[in-house]
């Protein structure tokens, strides 16, 4: 079985703060966001909900998308969680199924 990495959107809520971070476990990163185990961004603004991610079979190109992620302007991230995601719903459910 090969490893995942995943790159991840979250949200304060409904167009609110968001944060991009990278991971080889997301279910597992997005319950340390969630139940403020990592000090920080996430927990000092709230900032708990997967709106989007991204799996990618290595991390050199996880990590590459993101870095352009992080350079994009605020509607250009807002446009790409929308495509899949209109109504900003927690997507944490969805990938610890």
């Amino acid at each position: 079985m090969n490893k995942k990495f995943f790159v991840y959107i979250l949200a304060s809520g409904f167009n609110g703060t968001l944060y991009i971070g990278v991971t080889s476990n997301l279910p597992k990163r997005i319950w340390e966001h969630k139940n403020g185990v990592l000090e920080g961004f996430t927990k000092k603004y709230d900032v708990d909900r997967l709106v989007y991610y991204e799996m990618f079979e290595n991390p050199e190109s996880a990590i590459h998308r993101e870095k352009r992620l992080k350079k994009y302007a605020r509607k250009a991230k807002i446009k790409l969680i929308e495509q899949d995601n209109q109504e900003w719903n927690d997507l944490y459910d969805k990938v610890c199924e």
